[in-house]
């Protein structure tokens, strides 16, 4: 899976899952600022990571995930 790909997957998920916009899906978005995810949706979008991408993401790594980038950044690390 490309980058790409793995962008227009994630913003999807986003969009159905979380009823956010897609127009404020930019890769310099905050997650908790910009779009407002709290630690209650981390756990949906651990889940949701599992479900989609085929692994389970650890707390203490998503700590380091600030922005959409860092999102897409990291899905591609721990799939490629």
């Amino acid at each position: 899976m490309n980058k790409n790909e793995i962008i227009e997957k994630v913003n999807n998920l986003l969009v159905e899952e979380f009823e956010i916009s897609p127009e404020v899906l930019t890769p310099e978005a905050s997650l908790k600022q910009d779009l407002e995810i709290d630690s209650l949706d981390f756990v949906d979008i651990v889940v949701l990571i599992d479900r989609e991408f085929g692994f389970k993401p650890k707390a203490e790594e998503l700590k380091n995930v600030k922005t959409l980038l860092d999102f897409y950044d990291y899905i591609a690390e721990q799939i490629g």
